[in-house]
């Protein structure tokens, strides 16, 4: 950031006239999508609730004025420069390491599932299609997401219709601190078939620009090869889905959280023998949910995070994938495991972060088998999107 250090103020409520008046070199914006501002000229400092930039202003008329040039005037559209002020600074604070992963900096409808708070699950996205909710994901890096493959069935090539809207705790009230960003382009695992429960239902989704990370948009980790997902180990799913079968989340739509146990993929594979066809249950699939139903993941669900906490830190175990119906009784959602396709994922998002178990943490073989099987759809093995 350009200028005095006293330039960046305090959280403060104040009016337009009492408003600093100390001249300072207006910064470079150099986002994406925001303007760029000469440096030829001083910010008119706007503080509200954020912090802003105080540039050299005079309480005329309209309430302020450029006193950097002779005759010169501040914009009219004092929104629009409070929201470049704010983004210059948020960005201006931004340090050059990523974040820690998994790791939320608030501690505190899916079926059967309650309301989240606001930043518990800063890594969960929602993906959108032509402004609606249309599937979950989870962030590894500035640019990326990973969500399921099956989101984007028939629009692969139409990254122009989705966007990501990221921090967002209510869909129906996003808040300004959320973030939309477009999508530059999607890449399915090469192995996905874009068949009703096929194996390797995973997307990368790359973002158009990089995002800002805060305390409401964080990175998730991935699970490194020390982790082992024993069953009855608890973890959560996350999601803007449905409550039940044609029962839309009520506004202002409140992301959803349900706490589910893993299922012995022995157990998950004979549950679907019948009616889903031998073999529904493939290797990187991991089962999670109530084998009573009631609970589950539902349509709009996809793509959303399986998430399970080791040593404190939240890790990416699997993608809401399929299932049968929403909360069916020995129907329990599906999952594709991100330990079977971390060597894919690493191969092409830079920067994604891994964690597991500490050095001397227990034996390995004790946490028995890594399952992985994201959450379904709606139909009889149908998708969740």
């Amino acid at each position: 950031m350009n200028g005095n250090p006293d330039e960046i103020s305090a959280l403060t409520l104040m009016p337009m006239s009492e408003m600093l008046r100390r001249p300072g070199p207006e910064p470079q914006i150099q986002a994406q999508g925001r303007h760029s501002a000469s440096q030829d000229k001083t910010w008119c400092g706007l503080q509200r609730t954020l912090r802003t930039l105080v540039g050299s202003c005079d309480p005329i008329r309209h309430g302020v004025s450029w006193d950097s040039s002779p005759g010169g005037r501040c914009p009219r559209i004092l929104t629009s420069l409070l929201l470049l002020v704010a983004t210059a600074t948020l960005a201006a604070a931004q340090t050059t390491e990523p974040p820690a992963c998994g790791r939320p900096q608030r501690l505190s409808r899916i079926v059967g599932g309650e309301d989240s708070t606001d930043a518990e699950w800063p890594w969960v996205v929602s993906i959108q299609k032509n402004g609606t909710h249309h599937c979950a994901g989870s962030l590894l890096t500035r640019h990326w997401v990973v969500t399921a493959a099956h989101c984007f069935k028939g629009n692969l090539n139409k990254p122009a219709q989705f966007s990501v809207l990221l921090g967002a705790w209510q869909l129906g009230n996003p808040g300004l601190r959320s973030q939309e960003v477009g999508i530059a382009w999607v890449q399915p695992h090469p192995v996905y078939s874009w068949k009703e429960g096929s194996r390797a239902d995973i997307a990368l989704v790359r973002l158009e620009h990089s995002i800002q990370f805060s305390e409401r948009v964080l990175p998730i980790c991935l699970p490194d090869s020390s982790v082992r997902l024993l069953p009855d180990t608890n973890c959560w799913i996350a999601g803007w889905g449905s409550i039940n079968d044609g029962v839309p989340l009520p506004h202002p739509q409140t992301l959803q959280k349900l706490k589910v146990p893993i299922i012995d993929s022995g157990v998950c594979s004979r549950l679907y023998w019948r009616g889903a066809g031998q073999g529904a249950i493939t290797e990187d699939m991991l089962c999670a949910g109530y084998l009573e139903g009631e609970r589950d993941a539902c349509l709009g669900d996809s793509g959303g995070p399986l998430m399970c906490q080791v040593e404190g830190t939240w890790l990416l175990a699997g993608i809401i994938s399929w299932g049968e119906g929403c909360a069916e009784r020995n129907r329990p959602g599906v999952y594709i495991s991100l330990a079977a396709h971390r060597s894919w994922v690493q191969r092409i998002v830079q920067g994604v972060q891994l964690r597991g178990h500490s050095q001397g943490s227990g034996p390995a073989g004790r946490r028995g088998r890594t399952l992985g099987s994201p959450h379904r759809s709606g139909a009889a093995g149908s998708r969740r999107a």
